[in-house]
């Protein structure tokens, strides 16, 4: 079990009866998640320097999305670890940083939850709260829409298609670059460009922006 930052604990959701040897592995450099990731292979306790790394970062994504009720935020990022132990035998250990890759499941699992995120956006749209709550995020969503976080936004984000909302927000929230989205949900690095330029779009209709604040 291992306590985050912000006080929840989260559980390796894994053990060694789920693993998949591979007694042919190379360690190889542990300080990187692909490092990690292939001495993981021969030993499965490794991993656990994986989701030690990036449970906390993907639990807060998961949060801002979904927020706390209910447990989906922990659901999830339980959910992303555990798919992501199962399938770490298909990582592209050329890629050091597993952030992308995880996000990327992150992704798909919320889009499961997607009803309840547009509900969750409507309701925060509807509270002078929701600009409190997303104050210290404001300047990362800067990169994507350059709109103060506010009431309005979260009407704006709950507008938006699901392939919309998920491009921008690993962008502004999870603080991906382009390329990383483009890896995150498997697509041309050129549709990430297209969605976030239709998305600023969107959002200097819904805000009333004029054009060079979104730019």
């Amino acid at each position: 079990m291992v306590s985050t930052a912000a006080g929840h604990q989260h559980i390796r959701p894994w053990s060694r009866d789920t693993a998949t040897e591979d007694p042919q592995s190379d360690p190889g450099d542990h300080a990187s998640d692909a490092g990690m990731i292939r001495a993981s292979l021969a030993d499965p306790d490794q991993f656990a320097g994986v989701f030690d790394r990036h449970s906390d970062e993907i639990h807060a994504y998961a949060s801002r999305r979904l927020g706390l009720d209910h447990g989906h935020a922990d659901d999830v990022t339980a959910e992303t670890f555990l798919i992501a132990f199962r399938k770490r035998h298909r990582y592209d250990l050329t890629r050091a940083d597993a952030r992308p890759w995880l996000y990327g499941i992150a992704a798909n699992l919320i889009a499961g939850h997607r009803r309840s995120e547009v509900r969750r956006l409507k309701a925060l749209a509807r509270t002078a709260a929701y600009g409190h709550e997303l104050h210290e995020e404001e300047r990362s969503a800067e990169r994507a829409s350059a709109a103060a976080l506010r009431p309005a936004l979260a009407a704006a984000l709950a507008r938006l298609s699901s392939a919309e909302r998920e491009t921008l927000l690993l962008v502004a929230w999870a603080d991906l670059s382009y390329e990383e989205t483009a890896q995150a949900l498997q697509i041309p690095v050129g549709t990430v460009r297209s969605r976030i330029h239709r998305v600023r779009a969107k959002l200097r209709r819904h805000l009333d922006l004029p054009e060079e604040e979104t730019s």
